[in-house]
């Protein structure tokens, strides 16, 4: 059976298993909030506990914390930032508003962790207390926000190295097809020619492209509010602890944190939703793309067909041999439920109420789901399927010659009216632009083909490039 041990709040006595690094605040939430089952993310954890570390050394100063406290709280966090004790962060990802119940969570680990060490006992908080003394200077208020930040700028290079490696994918394959001639498409009807290569450089410039936007987010989320205690006023901080806490979270990060508005960055989620915004237009571009390959795929024998993805599964339970494009239908999946969070992060943003957004718990997980499950789909997508892709030269070939778009290649030889009438002709007949005009004398087949080659490569050369 399991053993308890009894703690006492402010609302009076509260049962925690005996064997439990965090304390009665902690378990009362776990009591009150089993809504998703879902532990608070690693990035976060990692985030809120460094936070905790820079503010014992910022509060390192006579009058405010000593260096024997100092020491031990410093000492658990770096314990937990090693891998230890991550077990004991246990909050669900809803719970109280703003996220005191994650924030308290952290300080009974680190108390109860400092007082073992300092011979001790579980439970008691002496000579090291959860609020007086990890809490230091902080309030849930300013500590959350800021957790918030500091994992999203974990996961950002993760994610743009994805988007970067996509999109060095999609370019090797258009240098690969820069000759590659195919009819294009538009209104999913017969087009102009162009080239394989110009269509997939193009998607390699547009990720690009949006991992450009995603990376213009970093600087706002550098910008933090902590110091700014319970209502951005700086209320029971010690002198100079803004300025300091903000030096001590950039030499541990490495990345240039700095204190800004306090109030403002308590009241406000606008950095995370520039970056939430950022995520949801690469989205959108995934989407499309997917969509495009999944439709270039089609068939193989009664679609496009143009291109063939590596099987990775039996595509049927029914139909044997069946092969279906799994890994972009998985991303497409993805994208979609990255697009509801980006949709749950607006409306909590826009949710804050005076001098304070309470909805950061969900906020947050919102933002990490949405980065992690993008950065592990276009991760496996990219090694599985575009790694590997086949293109149908022939296939490509077949259909060009078979298009009557051909025919708008001849305006500015015969004009558009007698071009309107070849490609009549070969709707109707079911005959090649190429065969036709080559039988009219209006050129030869193999003029003809170069007009094509020169169409489809000329101008796309020069898109590529860019």
């Amino acid at each position: 059976m399991t053993q308890y041990r009894i703690e006492k709040d402010s609302l009076g006595e509260y049962k925690v298993p005996a064997d439990a690094w965090y304390g009665i605040q902690t378990a009362r939430a776990i009591d009150n909030f089993p809504v998703s089952g879902r532990l608070p993310d690693a990035d976060f954890v990692r985030a809120h506990v460094t936070i905790k570390l820079a503010a014992a050394r910022a509060n390192l100063q006579p009058g405010w914390l000593d260096q024997l406290r100092c020491d031990a709280i410093v000492a658990a966090c770096e314990r937990i930032l090693n891998g230890e004790f991550v077990d004991q962060f246990v909050v669900d990802r809803f719970q109280a508003g703003a996220g005191t119940s994650h924030n308290m969570n952290s300080n009974e680990v680190i108390a109860n962790l400092a007082n073992v060490a300092l011979g001790g006992q579980r439970g008691e908080y002496a000579p090291v207390h959860p609020n007086d003394h990890v809490n230091m200077g902080q309030s849930t208020n300013d500590t959350i926000p800021t957790a918030i930040r500091l994992a999203l700028l974990a996961k950002l290079p993760r994610l743009l190295a994805e988007v970067d490696s996509m999109a060095a994918e999609f370019e090797a394959i258009a240098s690969r097809e820069a000759n590659t001639v195919k009819s294009g498409r538009t209104h999913l009807q017969d087009a102009v020619p162009t080239t394989l290569g110009r269509e997939f450089a193009a998607y390699a410039w547009i990720l690009r492209r949006a991992g450009s936007q995603l990376a213009a987010a970093r600087p706002l989320l550098c910008d933090i509010g902590l110091g700014g205690s319970a209502a951005g006023t700086g209320l029971n901080t010690a002198p100079g602890y803004a300025s300091r806490v903000a030096a001590e979270l950039a030499r541990l990060t490495g990345e240039p944190i700095v204190a800004a508005n306090l109030a403002g960055q308590m009241q406000s989620m606008h950095d995370m939703q520039v970056l939430s915004s950022a995520i949801r237009a690469l989205v959108l571009e995934l989407t499309r793309i997917s969509n495009d390959l999944r439709l270039l795929a089609s068939g193989p024998r009664t679609g496009l067909g143009e291109i063939t993805l590596p099987a990775v599964q039996p595509g049927s339970s029914i139909m044997p041999g069946k092969i279906n494009p799994v890994m972009f239908e998985m991303l497409n999946q993805v994208c979609y439920q990255v697009l509801g969070q980006d949709h749950a992060v607006a409306l909590m943003t826009q949710a804050g109420q005076l001098e304070l957004n309470v909805m950061m718990p969900a906020l947050g997980s919102a933002l990490f789901d949405a980065m992690d499950w993008l950065t592990h789909a276009m991760r496996a997508a990219t090694l599985k399927n575009l790694r590997g892709l086949v293109v149908n030269r022939e296939r490509c070939a077949t259909f060009v010659h078979a298009s009557v778009g051909l025919a708008t290649l001849l305006n500015t030889q015969i004009g558009y009216s007698k071009a309107a009438e070849i490609a009549k002709l070969s709707e109707a007949s079911g005959r090649p632009v190429r065969d036709i005009v080559a039988e009219q004398g209006l050129m030869t087949a193999e003029a003809f083909d170069e007009l094509v080659l020169q169409a489809a490569n000329g101008v796309g050369q020069a898109a590529m490039s860019g």
